[in-house]
């Protein structure tokens, strides 16, 4: 939907939520005129406050970086957005539009810096994204009401701004308070007080010499309005306590429990304590706190797997700022901060008010993140408190992306959250690439290395197969040998054993002999007739062919001469005058 001025919100570009750190550089990335197609019509002007709503096609990337401005006037309250190059003039020119004031007769007040002159270009202030101001109009009287109910409701629905000025501090305080906020038993917007602006002085105010002395041992606040003399004779009917407000009181009883123990030696049981003493003040509903070190918050947050880290939230608190009270209550608790801090970052607290514990925590800081971030801590004043550092975590070091101080607003502050995680997506991403690359490479190394380590196996059982069939030939080889070798002795014991071959011509009968081997050789040889069939098979084993394995046969009428008996002669064994045998192995 288009804003009162024409202006879409989508044409706002969301680069500007990332902080005062950010807005600078995104201001000079926007100096650039967008490029736009020959079919797209011409931009509009940056300086005027009314832009044509283009359609979505025609809406380029990169836009001037737009300001959004709340003009509150009298029982008014008109939205401006302009481009950061336009003048603080441009403004009131749509003021006077809107308002009917003249711009001669229109004081436009509410800069952080000042007072400005209508020439001052709005980037030389270095204003953030959404900005609050009022308009005076001390020359035009106001009109009257035709029903005093109707703008006292309204006045109930206006935030008042009250400057108040310690007067024995030098310092001032500035509290924004909605209209229904009650002073005692009068609303603000009944009280009179100047809106939107009021000023006040805060003081001592002496006890009458009638009063008996006060049962507690608080400092009794006086506050007079500097603008009509109303007097506001307790700070805590505004809903602050008068100690968290200007950091003092004259005892402790004045003051609520610490948040921290001082001098803590564990800081986990220092957490538990901030935990349960934050709960007490504020309620049950707000951010989780990371129970532990900031070492082991760290881890959690960052050293896990790609898609499960998250942001690191460092809430420092204290409790001599004015500011901590209003932080904790409507920003650390409100329901959109708390789901969003629980959803997507790992929060961390710790109390600074005491210096023991502040000390401490720059030494730990400086462990963790270096010494700039210490230094930076150092740096911020007492008033300047509660800070909330946004940690997000490299591949090399830890990066501190925003610090965000304690004058902010729930709106501000969900926008520089959404701005940190938007640039810690974009680095999450990268690392989640990185990662599933890394894994994918892991896994083809993996799957090689198996591959290998199977191809090793198979090759080592290869291997240990043919060793072992190696191994039995040689057991064989060395049996066989064995066996040769018996039989060899064998061979030769009989060899030697048998008796001298008789000669031709001899007294005695003789037998002469042919065997004929398996492999067609003749052995031929003399016996006496009365010669041993034994001594026969003896010579026949002596040749390599024991009668256990052979058998002697007679070529006709065929006759197995191994099957008779071994005593008998060879003239019993009809082998006589001669012979001719042959060797078959037995079956």
């Amino acid at each position: 939907m288009p804003q009162e001025n024409g202006i879409l919100q989508s044409e706002v570009s969301q680069a500007n939520i990332y902080g005062p750190h950010n807005q600078a550089a995104t201001a000079e990335a926007a100096v650039a005129p967008p490029a736009t197609s020959s079919s797209s019509s011409s931009p509009p002007s940056s300086s005027s406050a009314f832009c044509p709503v283009l359609p979505s096609r025609h809406i380029v990337e990169r836009q001037p970086r737009m300001l959004n401005f709340r003009v509150e006037y009298r029982q008014r309250t008109v939205e401006v957005v302009v481009e950061e190059g336009s003048a603080v003039g441009e403004i009131k020119h749509i003021l006077e539009t809107e308002l009917q004031v003249p711009i001669s007769q229109m004081q436009l007040k509410g800069w952080k810096s000042g007072d400005v002159s209508d020439v001052t270009v709005l980037r030389s202030l270095h204003l953030p994204k959404n900005n609050s101001l009022y308009v005076l109009t001390p020359d035009i009287a106001p009109t009257a009401s035709t029903s005093q109910n109707s703008v006292l409701q309204e006045s109930l629905n206006q935030n008042f701004l009250l400057v108040i000025s310690h007067r024995e501090a030098q310092r001032d305080y500035n509290l924004n308070f909605p209209g229904s906020r009650t002073i005692q038993e009068m609303t603000l917007a009944a009280s009179g007080i100047s809106y939107p602006c009021h000023h006040l002085s805060v003081c001592r105010r002496s006890s009458p010499a009638n009063n008996q002395e006060p049962t507690e041992e608080c400092a009794d606040v006086h506050m007079v309005s500097d603008s009509e003399g109303d007097d506001f004779e307790d700070a805590s009917e505004f809903g602050v306590d008068e100690s968290e407000m200007f950091g003092m009181g004259s005892s402790t009883g004045c003051r609520k429990a610490a948040l921290m123990p001082e001098n803590s030696e564990n800081e986990s049981d220092a957490l538990l304590h901030f935990t349960a003493e934050f709960s007490t003040r504020y309620g049950e509903c707000h951010p989780v706190f990371f129970i532990g070190t900031l070492e082991a918050a760290s881890q959690e947050a960052f050293y896990g797997k790609a898609r499960d880290r998250k942001l690191l939230a460092i809430y420092l608190h204290n409790d001599e700022s004015v500011l901590s009270n209003v932080f904790c209550s409507q920003m650390m608790c409100a329901d959109s901060i708390v789901a969003y801090l629980s959803q997507n970052f790992i929060t961390w607290a710790w109390d600074v008010t005491k210096e023991a514990n502040k000390a401490r925590l720059l030494t730990i800081c400086t462990r963790h993140f270096g010494s700039v971030v210490a230094q930076t801590i150092r740096t911020y004043k007492t008033d300047q408190f509660p800070l909330l550092l946004i940690v997000m975590g490299k591949r090399t070091s830890n990066e501190v992306l925003n610090v965000i101080q304690g004058n902010t607003t729930v709106d501000e502050l969900m926008m520089r959250l959404m701005g940190a995680m938007e640039i810690f997506s974009a680095q999450q991403q990268e690392d989640i690439k990185d990662e599933d690359e890394r894994e994918a490479r892991e896994m083809v190394k993996r799957e090689q290395d198996e591959a290998y380590q199977l191809s090793l196996e198979a090759d080592r059982k290869k291997r240990e197969a043919q060793e072992r069939e190696q191994a039995e030939q040689l057991r064989l080889q060395q049996i066989q040998k064995e066996a040769d070798d018996e039989k060899e002795a064998i061979r030769l014991s009989l060899e030697h054993a048998l008796p001298p071959e008789p000669a031709e011509e001899g007294g005695e009968p003789i037998s002469k002999l042919r065997i004929r081997t398996p492999s067609g050789e003749f052995l031929v040889r003399r016996f006496l007739g009365s010669t041993k069939l034994q001594v026969l098979f003896d010579f026949v084993a002596s040749k390599g062919y024991p009668w256990d394995d052979f058998k002697l046969l007679t070529t006709f009428p065929r006759r197995n001469i191994t099957q008779l008996d071994p005593a008998s002669s060879l003239l019993e064994a009809k082998l006589f005058p001669q012979e001719t045998l042959f060797l078959e192995a037995k079956e």
